[in-house]
């Protein structure tokens, strides 16, 4: 059975980022954890979110940590040089997990599909409902 259900979202807004994950775990319709923690600080100004396999997201948490030391202040460069790897890597290649990545001025999403996305309005979610967050930070976002 496929465990899922995790929610990440994060948003920019006024010079300010916040990034939050619900810590639910299910197991087709149930919910077996409530309190998983899918947000991790690396470093002192990285956060990142993560859905999916929580093993697998730990192995590229690991990665993303190296590729940061390796490029400090590089946010974006990190990211790229661990998808580079994501998508190329025989090992992690088969990795299942998704990453929000921010700091202070960027925020990335991060696949194993080789993807480093970065939103145009500073909002970002993932997960089974980061959709769903998503669109409602964004209703939210407008309203001052």
């Amino acid at each position: 059975t496929e465990m899922h259900g995790t929610t990440i979202l994060c948003v920019r807004r006024k010079g300010r980022v916040c990034l939050i994950g619900d810590g639910q775990v299910s197991m087709g319709s149930i919910v077996v954890k409530g309190n998983a923690k899918k947000v991790r600080r690396v470093g002192d100004d990285v956060l990142v979110g993560f859905a999916g396999s929580t093993a697998d997201a730990f192995s590229l948490l690991d990665r993303l940590e190296k590729k940061l030391e390796e490029h400090p202040g590089q946010l974006a460069r990190s990211c790229v040089e661990l998808a580079k790897a994501w998508r190329t890597d025989k090992y992690l290649r088969r990795l299942e997990a998704v990453l929000l990545v921010t700091d202070r001025t960027q925020t990335f999403e991060l696949t194993g599909t080789g993807d480093v996305l970065e939103p145009s309005d500073g909002i970002m979610g993932v997960g089974s409902g980061g959709h769903y967050a998503l669109a409602a930070a964004r209703a939210l976002a407008t309203v001052e």
